[in-house]
């Protein structure tokens, strides 16, 4: 059985937690949500949620960002460094983009305009780089993405290469060249997997179990 850590904030609704195990499950894999280390587990997923703490990047907490959930970035920057040591898959998907990249040295806006749309399908298109993991996996450089996030990675972090921008320049797509499976999106696949969507949850999958000499 694949195996991946799925860690939520204790305040994460049952609902939203529910839309990641189905689209995990869907694609073959078991998600592990009460965990404290990557023992027993194939790779990482880090979800959507609240606000990451601003004092993670040097920043004061600004009017419209969110109170920190001190516990679950602590637990997440733990598990996401045991992953990058043993090199095993990592997804990000909206929190988790933004995560990954204050945790990698880079920064964040604290809050932007025009990109939080819940319960909407299809919010705005995005230009994907061509070459970039995120091409190969969806098969186009042009694609229509959801948007749920008021906060956008600003600087980015060591090594991240920007794979993804939607019109107005936020950053859609993050990858960590040189890893066998280092990918977050600014979107949520998890609510679209009867789509085009999938195929991220299909590749994480084959990443998963390809095994650590796989690139």
């Amino acid at each position: 059985m694949i195996r991946v850590a799925l860690p939520f904030g204790i305040g994460t609704p049952e609902e939203k937690r529910g839309s990641y195990r189905n689209a995990l499950r869907q694609a073959g894999i078991e998600p592990a949500e009460t965990i404290t280390d990557l023992g027993g587990v194939d790779g990482l997923l880090l979800a959507g949620g609240t606000d990451v703490d601003p004092a993670l990047y040097g920043a004061g907490r600004e009017a419209d960002t969110e109170e920190p959930d001190r516990v679950r970035d602590g637990l997440e920057g733990a598990l996401l460094d045991e992953a990058l040591v043993r090199d095993l898959p990592v997804l990000g998907i909206c929190r988790g983009l933004q995560f990954l990249n204050v945790h990698l040295g880079g920064t964040l806006r604290q809050h932007i305009d025009g990109h939080k749309c819940p319960k909407v399908r299809e919010v705005h298109g995005i230009a994907i780089a061509p070459g970039s993991r995120l091409e190969a996996i969806l098969g186009t450089r042009v694609y229509v993405v959801n948007s749920r996030h008021h906060q956008a990675a600003d600087r980015s972090g060591t090594g991240l290469a920007v794979t993804a921008t939607a019109p107005d320049g936020v950053v859609e797509a993050l990858e960590l060249p040189g890893r066998r499976f280092v990918l977050a999106v600014q979107w949520h696949p998890e609510s679209r997997t009867d789509g085009t969507d999938a195929k991220l949850f299909e590749a994480f999958r084959k990443a998963l179990s390809a095994g650590p000499s796989a690139r």
